[in-house]
């Protein structure tokens, strides 16, 4: 096991890693990244990115995280490819592991891990993901104006996500496998009393048509058995997101659905001197721009941090 020692790691890429980076490099702190097992994160299998600012027309999510990362390597930044595999962040210098056989000592650590949509877990949801396949309706609904959709999910995302589908497309089938949902009372209604929405309850997801571009769905009743296919062109995933926090837990706070808790209009996390940023720490929002946002607040926390402790 070798042995390194900085001034500031970040943990992970995306908007959140790379935006940390670029402050963090400006500011000297002379930062090294590991952009983890997916580099650029969740938008390195988005395809058409049109909501994020000074793109006008548009630009695809890999693109963009290239961008990202040339920019943050142009001032200074040390990016390598690994992904962290423990910490221990008890002590005044924070402990990282990378890759299980690299200790990387810091005086001050920024996570970007971000957090990662769950699946259905089909085939042809993994071929046609980022081809009118998508976890993100707030990002990805835009491209399906006027046509026909469907949504998977029973909880508060779900119908949220739904209720937007529809006003922009022209049908939306919400895919529920119980009789009922979980999302909140309030919620349920908006979308039971939302005209272009049309509920489907007891029913599954048994695989997504299409060759190059989604173009059906096959769905059955998991009561009566009966198959039949949705005529639409899009489809949206929404039963959630996992926090990439595991190796976190016990060693600085998290809330219930393993998102890090952090200070209220901070990223100050519960261990001094660690510092949270993107999807990681936000259920709410979750796109690129806030993540970036966070990024350069979790940049400027922790710089303002290390002038307090070294002076």
């Amino acid at each position: 096991m070798t042995t390194e020692r900085v001034h500031l790691l970040i943990i992970g890429s995306g908007p959140a890693g790379y935006t940390a980076a670029i402050y963090a490099a400006r500011a000297d702190l002379k930062p090294v990244l590991y952009q983890g097992l997916q580099p650029g994160g969740q938008l390195t299998i988005t395809t058409e990115v049109e909501n994020y600012p000074g793109y006008p027309d548009g630009i695809q999510g890999p693109e963009m995280m290239t961008d990202f990362e040339k920019q943050a390597r142009r001032f200074g930044a040390d990016i390598r490819f690994g992904y962290a595999t423990a910490v221990d962040f008890s002590a005044d210098i924070k402990k990282v592991v990378i890759d299980e056989n690299h200790t990387v000592e810091a005086d001050a650590v920024i996570i970007a891990t971000g957090a990662s949509a769950k699946w259905l877990g089909l085939d042809s949801e993994k071929r046609l993901n980022g081809f009118g396949v998508s976890a993100c309706a707030v990002c990805d609904g835009f491209f399906f104006r006027g046509q026909d959709v469907a949504i998977v999910g029973a909880g508060d995302t779900a119908t949220e996500e739904a209720s937007y589908l529809a006003k922009l497309c022209r049908k939306v089938y919400m895919i529920v496998r119980k009789g009922e949902m979980r999302a909140s009372k309030a919620m349920q209604h908006r979308v039971e009393n939302t005209a272009n929405i049309e509920i489907l309850y007891h029913t599954e997801t048994l695989e997504i048509l299409g060759d190059k571009g989604v173009n059906g769905v096959k769905v059955v009743n998991n009561q009566t058995r009966e198959e039949k296919i949705l005529d639409v062109t899009g489809f949206f995933v929404a039963i959630g997101h996992e926090p990439n926090t595991q190796i976190f837990k016990g060693h600085i706070d998290l809330d219930e659905g393993g998102y890090i808790l952090t200070r209220a209009g901070s990223t100050y996390t519960s261990a001094p001197g660690v510092f949270a940023a993107g999807d990681v720490q936000d259920h709410i929002y979750r796109q690129a721009v806030t993540a970036a946002g966070s990024g350069c607040m979790a940049a400027l926390d922790a710089e303002r941090w290390l002038a307090a402790k070294i002076y």
